[in-house]
């Protein structure tokens, strides 16, 4: 009998639920309520490239997940729902996965979406290798389509991460359109965009605004609201200036902790809370010297005033992971026994001293646009003072603090993840010897195993015991240092409800069914 990870589930729009308001917010405080006929976001980037398989900036993704399916979405807590695929299940050896597609979505030009489609998209970007996907799908060995509703996909190993990783990650391409292309990867599709999400893109405005109207026959469900505009300002500021003033609907991009804090009050603007998936950190270069000795990644990770980061710099918006890479935003991997790292100066000067190791001086990179880490970079710097420990801080700009983090140019690496959404697979991105984030360089034969066993899983049930051990062996050795897991602000108009969010920066209450969901208010 094949293992069945989710069954005939309903709808998608039907299963998500809302996040929490913040208290003292209610529609009621709104003025005139609003019409369904517009929906006005804004955004700080215009789009850079319209191909899903290709564009990953946040404008990118927003804009091109409204056109292109995907085989599931995320609920709020994290687990996969459906959107394109019905069902989807492995083989009892592990071996081969298959995925039933819903048989009512149509292509804006009428063909409709089949598993045709959904062969071709896999196999190109298996065959092209690019994109966040490629490096996800290594297990996979071929697609084939059983029917017009049903794809097999034939895996080289069992691989429990497989079905997340491609129903979630992977934008389902009309074949009929990209397959004319020499390179799918360098295939631009700017225009004449055939595309079957709840909204199809009819108008561009380089600069100014994106237009995108309503698909009635939208398989899940007919969007409330008839037109989507993303309108393009050169900064939060002025988002929030134009959301005070009814110019915009709702914020696209995250808010910074003071300006959530400053519009707590606005009784025209209802903040939503959104958990983040990735998590923000500190990595400690295991191939330099004394940073290869787990008592002074230790001594580092006792000085660090954890409470005062996330009170001081992100206002109390941030939560304990309590040290660990299985976050409270995943809870069917969390591990309740996993304690944080106190700040304690003095034991810190121990463990120091027990590695031999005096006058500890080292340098910590950052991105210095990122407005948080901005505010708790100092923070690291004097705490570690009180240990006895300098630390230089270099902010630096984005593309040099990437390129550093790339070639592993650093003592001290200061950033956060954006999504982690299936630890099985991510950590093996993350911490596996030669991974492709692996930026602490960390080689644990142990470790590489329990990550392999995690894999080979094809449940969470099933993963969750060799994948909470190799969490405890990456708090114990230090190789990451976690220091919060971020609640995320979103802010829109009180005079529009009904959006279903789903975790992370990215997808917050802007993916495709919570855009097809919002209605106004009252």
């Amino acid at each position: 009998m094949r293992r069945s990870i989710l069954v005939f589930a309903a709808l998608a729009i039907a299963t998500a639920a809302c996040a929490p308001s913040v208290p003292g917010q209610s529609s009621s405080q709104s003025a005139a309520p609003a019409n369904a006929d517009r929906l006005t976001i804004g955004t700080t980037a215009d789009v850079v490239n319209y191909n899903p398989l290709v564009g990953n900036s946040r404008t990118d993704s927003w804009v091109t997940n409204l056109m292109y399916p995907h085989l599931t979405q995320m609920d709020e807590s994290g687990k996969r729902v459906p959107y394109l695929a019905t069902e989807w299940s492995y083989s009892d050896d592990g071996k081969s996965a298959t995925v039933k597609l819903r048989d009512d979505m149509k292509w804006s030009d009428g063909k409709p979406v089949t598993a045709d489609d959904v062969v071709f998209s896999v196999t190109t970007v298996q065959k092209e290798k690019f994109g966040v996907v490629a490096g996800l799908i290594t297990a996979l060995d071929k697609a084939e389509a059983v029917s017009p509703t049903e794809v097999r996909f034939a895996l080289k190993r069992p691989d429990g991460t497989f079905l997340d990783n491609v129903g979630f990650w992977l934008p389902v391409v009309p074949k009929h359109v990209f397959e004319k292309a020499p390179s799918v990867q360098k295939f631009a599709n700017d225009a004449d965009w055939v595309s079957a999400g709840p909204f199809k893109l009819t108008k561009v405005e380089r600069g100014q605004r994106y237009i995108m109207q309503r698909v009635d026959d939208f398989g899940p469900g007919r969007p409330a609201v008839k037109e989507i505009v993303f309108r393009v300002f050169p900064d939060v500021n002025t988002e929030v200036l134009a959301l005070r003033n009814g110019e915009i609907d709702l914020i696209g991009n995250v808010l910074p902790p003071a300006t959530a804090t400053e519009l707590k009050n606005d009784p025209k603007v209802t903040l939503q809370q959104i958990p983040s998936l990735g998590w923000a950190h500190l990595q400690y270069n295991t191939k330099r010297k004394p940073l290869d000795d787990v008592r002074v990644r230790q001594a580092l990770a006792q000085a660090v005033d954890y409470e005062a980061i996330r009170n001081i710099a992100l206002k109390g918006f941030a939560k304990s992971s309590n040290s660990s890479v299985l976050t409270p935003s995943l809870p069917d991997y969390v591990d309740p026994s996993s304690k944080e790292y106190v700040f304690d100066p003095e034991q810190s000067k121990k463990l120091l001293a027990e590695a031999g190791v005096s006058n500890l001086s080292l340098s910590m990179i950052y991105d210095q646009a990122d407005p948080n880490i901005a505010r708790w970079a100092p923070m690291v710097r004097d705490s570690a003072k009180k240990a006895g420990i300098t630390i230089k801080l270099q902010g630096l700009e984005r593309n040099t603090y990437l390129d550093k983090t790339l070639k592993r140019d650093f003592d001290i690496y200061a950033g956060s993840w954006a999504v982690m959404d299936n630890p099985p697979a991510n950590l093996g991105l993350a911490f596996k010897t030669g991974g492709f984030i692996n930026y602490a360089q960390v080689s644990d034969p142990k470790l590489d195993d329990l990550i392999d066993q995690a894999q080979r899983a094809l449940s969470p049930a099933d993963a969750k015991a060799p994948i909470q051990e190799a969490a405890r062996i990456i708090h114990d050795q230090v190789y990451d240092n976690v220091l919060y897991v971020e609640t995320f602000n979103i802010a829109h108009s009180t005079k529009w409800t009904g959006f279903k969010p789903m975790p992370s920066e990215l997808l917050s209450i802007l993916n495709p069914l919570s855009l097809a969901a919002a209605k106004p208010a009252g």
